[in-house]
């Protein structure tokens, strides 16, 4: 299972892990993901570190074609977005892609306070296969 993050500059950690804990428990999950996933970009942004300290789970930043691997399969798209990093939806695509092959989403982008939150269970994360 992955969890994707995407969120505006600023956002607080507290706030993210919040969002996280809600799309887990909408995810009926029995146990933790393998990780928290976004996009390289967001490397610097406190909020999303802050929030994977909280959770006690390790932080992925993948690259921007990961995401755009998956972006036929993500459901929500923004022009947003697309014009920042140029694939349709940050939170969406990095459940999926880290979740590996054969993803899918098992809890839609969930959105709250400039924070995006999704789950996707699937295959083996690129690093195992």
């Amino acid at each position: 299972m992955a969890v994707g993050i995407g969120c505006r500059t600023g956002v607080s950690g507290e706030a993210i892990a919040a969002l996280v804990e809600r799309a887990l428990a909408a995810a009926d999950a029995p146990a933790l993901p393998a990780a928290l996933f976004t996009v390289v970009d967001k490397v610097g942004e406190a909020g999303i570190g802050e929030a994977a300290v909280r959770l006690g789970l390790p932080l992925v930043h993948l690259p921007r074609a990961a995401l755009a691997a998956v972006a036929d399969r993500v459901t929500t798209r923004s022009e947003r977005v697309v014009e920042l990093f140029g694939v349709p939806a940050i939170a969406e695509g990095a459940a999926l892609a880290g979740a590996g092959r054969g993803s899918r989403l098992v809890v839609e982008r969930m959105a709250e306070a400039g924070a995006t939150v999704a789950v996707a269970i699937g295959g083996a994360t690129e690093e195992t296969t």
